[in-house]
């Protein structure tokens, strides 16, 4: 295998870093393909340049994890499968709980939701709406935000529905436009939340755990380590449920399978080790006699180990240096008979006379863990073991034995076993009523889930609250299109009348502004109607002598009795000298005030002719 690319590895931890994006367990080919992909769309060739544009570009995170988390998902994505877990897995995952029992699935991996969904309409066939409602918990979760967010909008095309039956899509989805929104009374029973598999602790209590086409991505010693989180967080007889490509040949202490064709498996159930013992060392050998050069050979035993190891006698003076301790600290059997307080060990990486005076005292062994080591470049993750070293049944030490653990490459595991560890004795003493029997627990992330659950329910809720006003909103919206319909046909049918009738009509506020400008009016002077609406009526350059109106507006508009009116001499739009018999009535509003004048126009021999 090639060697790391020590710009492509310092580029993965500034993602985890700054990100909290852990991708070191993803399989390295694929990963740098993928990242090499997104850096040739952006116009970058090395890792550095690269890194340097994702400090100045932060909406480059977002592109990068995109080429990276490839999200492809679907509806009831390979039909034959889903049928056997119907058919087959489930009604015996069912039949195993009590009819009041919660039923918690997790989906791994989610994506954007659809097969989170899938798992609810599946179960919902089984148990009924309501039941269901009681039941059943999905928990979701992925570590793309983008695509947690989509999801959880519950809102997908017709193309995305395409692997719906006809049926179910009826039942379980409300078409509004072109989109389908799931059932809102059945969405709550599926939470969505944001889990790295290869950082964060698992869902406990699992009845049935979804992962599929998501393990294939990762290295296989990372697959190994999130296949025990599945084992843990699967509750007795759990089942997992895995994708086409993924099998789960090397695992059979952890899983058997149910059927390989349908990748579906069941948890192995195992026994808890006890605390501390995880990492503890075997049962010592039966005691034999000693053969010859049994001393050599102890000798060696100790040179030889893997264990960078260092011993000294009971005056701290350095009797033992084994081969590893030369490689990792550049000590060397020359430094046999020194005083170890003289060895830059004694103080770097870590201040060490103290704990050995403490393993002396104390009469055990001393351990020292998370302690990190710079060796030229290379950071290297310690742990330090001090142990005193007594003969057979003696009291009295003959010195000290120091260890040093290198767990570079399994530090994050220990560190999350020992958090387990400390929340399921947490658990015991909360949960001593419930009687149940947990291997370790994570009570942060249940927490988290719990108050994300929470949150969620509130959001739909103020959701629904939002609905609701809007469909307030709408139909006071309907009512005002109504009345604006109305008035439309209203201001048509005055339109109507004013242009059937033969005379000009116009209407003018009490400033004598036109408001109404007819048909007739236009024929009769010339000037359209939008010329004259919102002008002064005096400012009108038309054929009538307006100045000579004006006595007769202002004693309609004074409120003097019955239409004033008025003849007067004018010229028309033809040019042609007429004689125009002007009306004035007062236009009154709701209360009897005049808050206008309607002026009719006509030439009077039109109206004499009219007469006669």
């Amino acid at each position: 295998m090639s060697q790391p690319d020590p710009g492509f590895e310092a580029l993965l931890q500034h993602l985890k870093q700054t990100r909290g994006f852990d991708f070191t367990g993803y399989k390295r080919s694929s990963l740098v393909r993928r990242v090499a992909r997104r850096m040739s769309q952006v116009g970058v060739s090395e890792y550095g340049d690269y890194l340097d544009h994702l400090e100045l570009h932060a909406e480059e995170f977002t592109a990068l994890f995109n080429t990276i988390l490839i999200n492809v998902t679907g509806f009831f994505r390979d039909a034959d499968a889903w049928e056997f877990l119907r058919t087959e897995v489930l009604p015996d995952l069912l039949a195993s709980k009590g009819p009041t029992e919660p039923v918690r699935v997790w989906s791994a991996g989610c994506a954007s939701g659809e097969e989170a969904y899938t798992l609810a309409i599946v179960l919902a066939e089984m148990l009924g709406p309501a039941e269901f409602r009681d039941r059943v918990k999905i928990y979701a979760t992925d570590v793309d935000e983008e695509a947690l967010s989509y999801a959880r909008h519950g809102t997908y095309s017709e193309r995305e529905v395409g692997g719906v039956p006809d049926e179910l899509r009826e039942r379980y989805f409300e078409q509004v436009g072109g989109r389908f929104t799931f059932r809102k009374d059945l969405r709550r029973s599926v939470i969505f939340g944001r889990n790295d598999l290869v950082q964060d602790a698992p869902i406990s209590r699992i009845d049935l755990l979804v992962c599929r086409n998501t393990l294939m991505y990762f290295n296989a010693e990372t697959q190994a380590r999130i296949l025990a989180r599945f084992h843990f967080g699967l509750a007795e007889h759990g089942v997992l449920f895995l994708g086409k490509a993924e099998m789960l040949l090397s695992h059979g202490s952890l899983f058997l399978p149910v059927d390989l064709k349908r990748h579906t498996f069941r948890k192995t159930p195992r026994v808890a080790p006890q605390n501390g013992t995880l990492f503890a060392d075997p049962p010592p050998l039966v005691t034999r006699s000693s053969p010859e050069g049994i001393d050599l050979l102890r000798d060696e035993a100790v040179l030889a180990s893997p264990l960078a190891q260092v011993v000294l006698n009971g005056d701290g003076i350095v009797a033992v240096v084994n081969r590893q301790a030369e490689v990792l600290f550049g000590i060397s059997t020359r430094d046999v008979g020194r005083p170890f307080r003289d060895l830059e060990l004694s103080y770097r990486p870590l201040e060490l006379r103290r704990h050995i005076e403490k393993a002396l005292d104390e009469r055990r062994t001393v351990r020292v863990t998370d302690v990190t080591y710079h060796r030229g470049p290379e950071v290297v993750h310690l742990e330090v073991q001090v142990s005193p070293l007594a003969s057979g049944g003696g009291n009295e030490p003959l010195g000290v034995s120091v260890a040093f653990h290198d767990v570079t490459d399994f530090r994050r595991l220990q560190d999350e076993l020992e958090q387990a560890n400390r929340q399921l004795e947490t658990a015991y003493e909360e949960l001593q009523s419930t009687n149940e029997e947990l291997e370790t627990t994570n009570e942060e992330l249940r927490s988290t889930v719990e108050e994300l659950e929470t949150t969620n329910e509130e959001l739909q809720s103020t959701n629904e609250e939002l609905e609701t006003m809007n469909e307030e909103l709408q139909s006071t919206n309907d009512e005002l299109q109504d009345r604006t319909s109305e008035l439309d046909r209203s201001n048509e049918f005055l339109e109507t009348i004013l242009t059937s009738l033969r005379a000009g009509v116009v209407v003018v506020g009490t400033e004598l502004v036109v408001q109404v400008w007819n048909h007739q009016a236009e024929e009769l002077w010339g000037l359209r109607r939008d010329e004259a609406v919102g002008e002064h009526l005096l400012n009108l350059d038309i054929g009538l002598p307006l100045d000579l109106v004006r006595p007769v507006v202002r004693g309609t508009l004074a409120g003097e009795d019955g239409p004033q009116e008025v003849t007067l001499a004018a010229v028309n739009r033809r040019r042609r000298t007429i004689d125009v018999r002007v009306v004035a009535s007062p236009l009154r509003g709701d209360t009897g005030t005049v808050v206008g004048a309607i002026l009719t126009m006509e030439e009077a021999s039109s109206v004499e002719d009219l007469v006669r």
